[in-house]
């Protein structure tokens, strides 16, 4: 395929970050142009979990179903200590009633590369295969991109571009932008394999002693694993390691045998961890591994790459669709970047801990890491707090300049994930959910409690004479059925909240006064519309 010479948006790089990039302006009505040097998507796992958060967006883009059908989701951890079982944290009801994905679900980069590129091809948006990244030239109005295109050179001129091209990414050198952090001291396997005789439940395992370390991930395939562990230091600097060559070392490990039936992966790597200290610069911006690695302790690499480009999509199609002032964009770096920073600490410190071996964190693993695991898996608060950690449904945005928080609310605030609540629609008089009314693209306004039926009217006009197809509008009336909503809002009888939901689903603007001249100056001088109709 030729590359056309003019794109809107240019994406480099289709993995996971970069096909949800493109998968995402695609429900805005902008058709990228994407490329990647590898001859197409990956058949190798790689990252396994996807978390709750990121399984939201596949429900709002109507893949889900397919999601939930093709992966297996986690029960929970056991950790075993010098070969015997120490603790279980059972997640199977830790994220009960908090989102329609309650686990941590096993689904491999290679399953999400196809579903999402399944997704492009859907909406007619080609992925440009064995294409490299020559050059950039960075204008004011524009990026001029020359490719390699199967042995063809070519120059992209596009309006904005993505640096989706992981950790060595081309567009952030390009940009200057520095990598800072470092490389972890010890060298890791990793092998996707077939057991003789698997574990009997659907936990993670994970195994330490002073010889180092091993977990046991459970995959979507009858007994498969994906094994993690470290090279003992004799082996550190073998070249072409087989799985033969660590298996005794495993075995230490466990504590038993490890009967193996078949390899399907093995790679041996050393880990790094680093953030680029900006996410954008002019008209480049950096998604997922491009912008920070990590450590892959608890399944967050992948899950941080796809809300990257969740954040980011919304926002560069409302300007591009003229919809949006190009100011908006800076809140994409404002927001992502401490997320990405407090992950990056959160699993350095994790991982630090599981991989050393000095006596005293040795100690610590032994004694008092199963205590701690015991502790909070008899407590359900503290079962719910590390699920709403690891799922990533935890993550707010309290702190951006896109918000406005009017009222007394304390439990929810503007910068929230809109949580997720069951709910009976009177007008439809069925069960539905708060997140299913804001599945469209665009924001949702959202009113609760008792508002006339003449104001709910001259609202909706509002909407279509200023925001028609960018602001989406349901009410809910007070009602017994739907009292858990009012609470979970803090809403009382004869009360009212006015409710702008984001098209990432976090709240942005909360009010207890329903005013319409309030919310049209919020979305004009504070998120940066750009109204339909003489004098906005």
């Amino acid at each position: 395929m030729t590359l056309p010479a003019n794109a809107s948006v240019l994406i480099i790089g289709a993995g996971p970050s970069g096909l949800m990039m493109a998968a995402q302006l695609l429900r805005y009505g902008i058709i990228p142009v994407i490329v990647d040097a590898k001859q197409g998507p990956t058949n190798q796992s790689k990252a396994l979990a996807v978390q709750a958060r990121s399984m939201e967006i596949y429900r709002q883009m109507g893949l889900a179903d397919r999601v939930v059908s093709e992966g297996k989701p986690a029960a929970g951890a056991a950790i075993h200590i010098w070969g015997k079982p120490a603790a279980e944290l059972s997640l199977s009801k830790a994220g009960v009633g908090l989102t329609p994905f309650p686990y941590v679900f096993m689904y491999p980069q290679s399953k999400n590369e196809r579903v999402l590129l399944d997704y492009l091809t859907l909406n007619c948006c080609p992925v440009y295969w064995n294409t490299t990244l020559q050059s950039i030239v960075h204008n004011a109005d524009n990026t001029e991109v020359t490719l390699l295109n199967n042995g063809q050179e070519q120059i992209v001129t596009c309006n904005w571009l993505i640096g989706a091209d992981g950790a060595h990414s081309i567009v952030r050198k390009s940009a200057g932008i520095t990598f800072n952090g470092d490389t972890y001291q010890h060298k890791f396997y990793l092998a996707d394999v077939k057991l003789a005789e698997g574990f009997q439940d659907d936990f993670v395992h994970l195994f330490l002693s002073s010889k180092g370390f091993a977990g046991f991930f459970l995959m979507p395939e009858a007994g498969e694993y994906r094994v993690v562990g470290n090279i003992p230091a004799d082996l550190s600097e073998r070249e072409s390691l087989q799985i033969d060559d660590v298996l005794p070392h495993l075995q230490q490990v466990t504590g038993s045998p490890v009967n193996i039936l078949q390899v399907n992966w093995f790679t041996s790597y050393k880990l790094h961890h680093r953030m680029a200290d900006k996410f954008r610069s002019g008209r480049s911006f950096l998604i997922g591994d491009a912008a920070h690695i990590h450590s892959p302790v608890g399944g967050q690499g992948m899950n941080t790459g796809l809300q990257d480009a969740y954040n980011l999509a919304w926002k560069l199609a409302g300007v591009l669709n003229g919809k949006l002032n190009v100011s908006i964009l800076n809140s994409y770096a404002d927001e992502r970047m401490p997320v990405a920073r407090d992950l990056l600490n959160s699993t350095d410190r994790v991982f630090n801990v599981v991989t050393s071996q000095s006596w005293a964190n040795n100690l610590f693993k032994k004694y008092i890491a199963p205590r701690i695991l015991k502790f909070v898996g008899s407590h359900d608060k503290l079962k719910t707090t590390f699920f709403n950690q690891v799922s990533q449904l935890g993550i707010n945005y309290r702190d951006s300049k896109l918000n406005i928080h009017l009222g007394k609310l304390t439990k929810i605030k503007a910068g929230d994930r809109l949580p997720f609540l069951e709910i009976y629609d009177e007008k439809k008089q069925a069960m539905t959910d708060i997140h299913t009314w804001c599945s469209k693209p665009g924001f949702t306004l959202i009113t609760v409690g008792a508002i006339k039926e003449d104001y709910l009217f001259t609202l909706a006009k509002w909407i279509t004479l200023r925001y028609a197809g960018t602001l989406n509008f349901f009410h809910l009336p007070p009602s017994g059925k739907n009292r858990h909503v009012l609470d979970a809002f803090e809403i009382g009888p004869g009360q009212r909240k006015a409710i702008i939901v984001r098209p990432d689903m976090y709240i942005s603007y909360m009010n207890d006064v329903v005013d319409i001249e309030m919310m049209n100056n919020y979305l004009k001088n504070v998120v940066g519309f750009i109204p339909d109709g003489a004098g906005g």
